[in-house]
């Protein structure tokens, strides 16, 4: 999996950290909290959206909500940064992995569609931030996966061409983005993308369950 490779790009939100339930949390405290009704496919819409598309798909899809963008955004906010900074795991793994890599020459990023401070606090409340060379939000390249865009800017900050990069992702949207950046992708197993198992097997290039699989050498090739 590691040949030909100069660096790992991990998304964030169920591929390096188990948090997906924090978010699934976090809609249905807003929805009950503002008695909404959501479309049948209110979760698939929303995958891949950077932080700040997720929250303009809300103010068009619940136009009657009487808050602005970043009033929105700022409750996201204050509702997730304590589950994440106490409650929030890494991947099974997933540190010894990638301290491994690294004393091995590897250069390591972050490309999330995640907001930035939540990203960092989570990072520094978990004491892994000096594991990541850097770190690019959706946000801050303006549009979210599948688009390449926030993967290609991890990789031009790390100074490592895209087909040297091995892409870390959870969902098939994500998936997706690593492809179309011409990086290879490693599809991580996660109980809120397990429905759509089929898919990312089709899309990734390799496929675990959790970052043991790899330390064990334990991981399926794909293609």
């Amino acid at each position: 999996m590691l040949e030909k490779t100069d660096a790992l790009i991990f998304d964030l939100d169920g591929t390096l950290v188990d948090s997906m339930w924090v978010w699934t949390a976090i809609d249905q405290e807003y929805i009950d909290k503002y008695h909404l009704h959501v479309p049948e496919d209110f979760h698939e819409a929303m995958e891949g959206m950077s932080y700040t598309e997720t929250a303009e798909y809300f103010l068009r899809i619940f136009p009657k909500l009487p808050h602005t963008l970043d009033e929105i955004k700022e409750e996201w906010y204050q509702m997730a940064v304590s589950k994440y900074t106490t409650e929030v795991k890494l991947k099974d793994g997933a540190e010894d992995f990638i301290r491994l890599a690294r004393k091995q020459g590897l250069k390591t990023g972050i490309a999330t569609s995640n907001d930035r401070q939540l990203v960092q606090k989570t990072l520094d409340a978990m004491g892994v931030s000096g594991l990541f060379d850097t770190i690019t939000t959706s946000c801050e390249v303006h549009i979210g996966k599948p688009a390449p865009d926030v993967y290609l800017d991890v990789a031009r900050k790390l100074e490592v061409s895209p087909d040297r990069c091995l892409v870390f992702e959870d969902v098939p949207k994500g998936i997706l983005a690593g492809k179309n950046a011409g990086m290879r992708v490693c599809a991580v197993d996660d109980w809120f993308s397990r429905p759509q198992e089929s898919r990312k097997r089709e899309l990734a290039d390799f496929y675990i369950h959790t970052y043991q699989d790899i330390l064990e050498q334990d991981y399926e090739v794909l293609s």
